[in-house]
């Protein structure tokens, strides 16, 4: 079993990737159990982010590193709260916050204008000075809901409306969920690169 970095200390993350990413044959190691900090995330888009932080996390370890940047783009806030989805709230902010800030700016937003995607940026470099890391996107399309729904997940999870599934995410199974999560997407096209390369 091949060894790689998740460069990420989101507990959510780790815990989705791992179980994402053992059924490729790949062993996670969560950068925080490598004494690894977070590196600031001074981009202005999802793959600049997961570029500095899958370089930082492979610099540091002497590892191959995957690193995920992603986040809510929800239409009616013009994209927001997008790269910013995890400090929405401000920085240190708690997915319920983040949550009841969301909600708070959609609550004059009608039902048919509340479209809304998840988007996922996963970036693999193979070393810290790999020069054609590995880029792979997942969208994840849906509506936002007016209240919380299910206990699964975390993030917006809860406020996420799943069309295809008739539920909230946060009411998916981890299995449905890998299915037909951004994530899940972006990690399908990463092992099929990973086989062309």
């Amino acid at each position: 079993m091949s060894k790689l970095v998740l460069a990420t200390g989101n507990q959510g993350k780790v815990s989705e990737m791992a179980n994402l990413l053992a059924d490729f044959g790949f062993e996670v190691i969560a950068q925080t159990d490598l004494n690894v900090s977070d590196v600031a995330e001074t981009g202005t888009t999802f793959i600049e982010n997961a570029i500095i932080k899958a370089r930082h996390a492979a610099r540091e370890t002497g590892l191959p590193a995957i690193a995920d940047d992603s986040g809510l783009e929800v239409d009616a806030l013009k994209g927001a709260p997008g790269i910013y989805s995890a400090r929405y709230a401000g920085a240190g902010a708690s997915d319920q916050a983040n949550l009841e800030k969301l909600l708070d700016a959609m609550k004059d937003v009608p039902d048919a204008e509340r479209t809304a995607r998840f988007h996922c940026v996963l970036v693999m470099m193979r070393h810290a000075d790999d020069p054609t890391p590995l880029v792979c996107h997942g969208k994840w399309e849906g509506r936002i809901l007016k209240q919380a729904r299910g206990e699964n997940g975390f993030g917006y999870d809860p406020v996420f409306w799943v069309p295809e599934a008739d539920c909230a995410s946060a009411e998916l199974s981890p299995e449905r969920k890998k299915q037909l999560s951004h994530r899940g997407k972006a990690l399908q096209h990463l092992f099929a690169a990973l086989k062309d390369a």
